[in-house]
């Protein structure tokens, strides 16, 4: 990362499925990607998860890949006839449809005379559209665009990631410290808490409530680019809830 890198690069998550929101499906790709992108300097700024119906799609990727700098999308690209990801993209962007010839051959390969239509689907990319590698098992994702396609199961998608990382524009890489404070609730903390945020307007602070059989409080986690800076908002945090009349307080590495 250089020193000139962006202050800030943005990208949405676009979850697509209806075993996502009938809750069949637990989504863990959210999770994966939002850690995958702040370890690059880019920050997950919007999630949406939509249906399997086309023109959804079509809408929701519209509306955030002009309002960020990247979306990835997770989902919809396998063999049946509710995948539809690879169509509401095209759609989006205003082009067809093509098999790529590299996939083509990947599955011959593979299936051979079982190359059946429903296993071409995978092959189809947007015109215009770049492959994304995957390194785990079955056809690539694609990109077109500010937009990556990605394949539904975790473990391909994780590996997919790996392939889209080198292709952003990396920013200034966040940063987070933890404050622990044991013993008082978020009332007794929010004054001070309040006036640090206040007075760093440019960092994020959030309180993070822990209930135990050992007892109760709150981490309080403190992120920034600027290391410099957020050393000395921790220390400012730290002043703060002890001049509050706070005693049990301390910084915790989070693993």
């Amino acid at each position: 990362m250089t020193d000139n890198a962006p202050d800030r690069v943005t990208c949405a998550v676009l979850i697509i499925g209806d075993e996502i929101l009938s809750g069949r499906t637990q989504d863990t790709n959210l999770r994966d990607i939002a850690r995958y992108l702040g370890v690059i300097g880019v920050d997950l700024a919007e999630a949406r998860t939509v249906s399997d119906v086309l023109q959804d799609i079509v809408d929701a990727l519209n509306a955030l890949r002009e309002r960020y700098d990247y979306v990835i999308t997770t989902g919809g690209i396998g063999p049946t006839h509710d995948d539809i990801t690879a169509d509401a993209v095209a759609a989006a962007f205003g082009v067809e449809l093509e098999e790529h010839p590299e996939i083509i051959e990947m599955m011959s390969k593979r299936w051979g005379t079982e190359l059946n239509a429903a296993r071409r689907r995978m092959a189809r990319v947007p015109v215009g559209g770049a492959l994304v590698k995957n390194p785990v098992q079955g056809p690539p994702g694609f990109t077109i665009g500010n937009v990556f396609t990605l394949a539904g199961v975790p473990s391909i998608m994780r590996g997919m990631l790996e392939d889209v990382g080198p292709r952003m524009r990396g920013g200034r890489p966040t940063v987070s410290r933890t404050v622990r404070v044991e013993g008082s609730g978020e009332g007794v903390i929010a004054a001070p808490l309040e006036a640090v945020a206040k007075a760093h307007p440019d960092m994020s602070l959030g309180s993070y409530p822990f209930f135990s059989p050992d007892g109760f409080g709150s981490n309080l986690v403190v992120r920034s680019r600027d290391p410099d800076a957020l050393a000395g908002a921790v220390a400012e945090l730290i002043v703060a809830l002890k001049g509050a009349g706070i005693e049990n307080v301390r910084e915790i590495e989070v693993a």
